[in-house]
């Protein structure tokens, strides 16, 4: 597994003009199964995204398909890590029937 840390280069205006593409950009890694969750760091300076891949330059070709980094309005930060515990009842803890 990965954390896929964004960290915005470009002041939120800039931002914002990309959003619509880098949604689409999300939910196509979402309905290929790489994407776990994914939102907006607080304060508003970038995103996380929990992804499932093959391995670091498999998720590394993905994120360089996201529309903030193609754009160089983004850089990015992966982490990879085992996942070896979780919580059997997610949905629930995220308010989620």
């Amino acid at each position: 597994m990965f954390v896929i840390e964004l960290i915005y280069t470009a002041d939120l205006t800039e931002i914002d003009a990309v959003m619509r593409a880098h949604v689409k950009y999300l939910k196509k890694y979402y309905d290929a199964g790489n994407f776990v969750v994914s939102g907006r760091k607080i304060p508003r300076d970038g995103g996380i995204i929990v992804a499932v891949g093959a391995n670091r330059p498999a998720i590394e070709r993905i994120v360089n398909e996201d529309p903030f980094v193609a754009k160089g309005l983004a850089q990015y930060r992966i982490i990879e890590f085992r996942a070896s515990q979780r919580a059997t009842d997610i949905d629930e803890r995220m308010g989620k029937p």
